[in-house]
């Protein structure tokens, strides 16, 4: 399709393609409760959802007086990838958007996320996309820096040979569009309201250019992308 405004298209994980917030945040909340931090699933969700729990030890270190340890952060891990394989579902008209997507755009889509590789992979495949992203999945922790810096955004865009001004990138939290913002691509902002996604308002503060609810939408939305501003 020769006169698609956007390259490329490159999408968060979590929140945008996965509805797997909530559920990571249970397993977080549990344990974080047994450290001490007497602390809900809401809570957590709005403290740390967009963030990596490694790059949150401090704050936790703080909060409940222990020593955080490879093996605690290890059985987080595994604990929550458990309840993903039980509990996990795709959000709503995800894979179809990233079907249609990929067909669009001969395949020049990926995923930049700033959870392990091991969780995308494992969420992709069990919503049934995986093949959708076969070798373009990229992962924070596997970058110099992690969201809300740009690396793992400008990775994922020289990987499809792609110039960023030329990307979209979707997001749902303030942490992710921060990134997508600083790595020069037009950010459409994921937001159906509830736990787990940031407000409408608070996307655009950080410079979405566009705040959408519903992800069957995306497609059509991308598509009649006026591209003033691309580069």
């Amino acid at each position: 399709m020769t006169d698609f405004p956007f390259d490329a298209v490159l999408f968060d994980c979590d929140g945008v393609l996965v509805d797997s917030e909530p559920i990571t945040s249970r397993v977080l909340a549990g344990m974080l409760t047994e450290l001490g931090w007497a602390i809900s699933t809401e809570e957590t969700m709005r403290i740390f959802t967009g963030k990596a729990v490694r790059d949150e030890v401090a704050l936790i270190e703080e909060r409940t007086g222990a020593r955080l340890s490879e093996e605690w952060l290890a059985e987080f891990r595994e604990r929550r990838n458990q309840a993903l394989d039980r509990d996990l579902v795709e959000i709503p008209g995800a894979p179809d958007a990233v079907r249609a997507l990929h067909g669009i755009l001969d395949g020049r889509i990926a995923v930049a996320s700033g959870a392990d590789r091991r969780k995308v992979e494992f969420q992709l495949a069990k919503v049934g996309i995986a093949d959708c992203f076969d070798g373009r999945v990229f992962s924070g922790h596997e970058m110099p820096r992690s969201k809300p810096f740009p690396d793992v955004y400008l990775a994922a865009a020289e990987s499809l040979g792609a110039d960023p001004r030329r990307c979209a990138v979707v997001e749902d939290t303030v942490t992710g569009a921060t990134a997508g913002v600083a790595a020069g691509a037009t950010v459409f902002g994921y937001s159906p309201g509830g736990l787990g996604h940031s407000g409408a308002d608070a996307l655009r503060s950080v410079g979405v250019a566009r705040v959408f609810t519903d992800m069957r939408d995306l497609p059509s939305l991308l598509a009649d992308w006026t591209g003033h501003h691309l580069g």
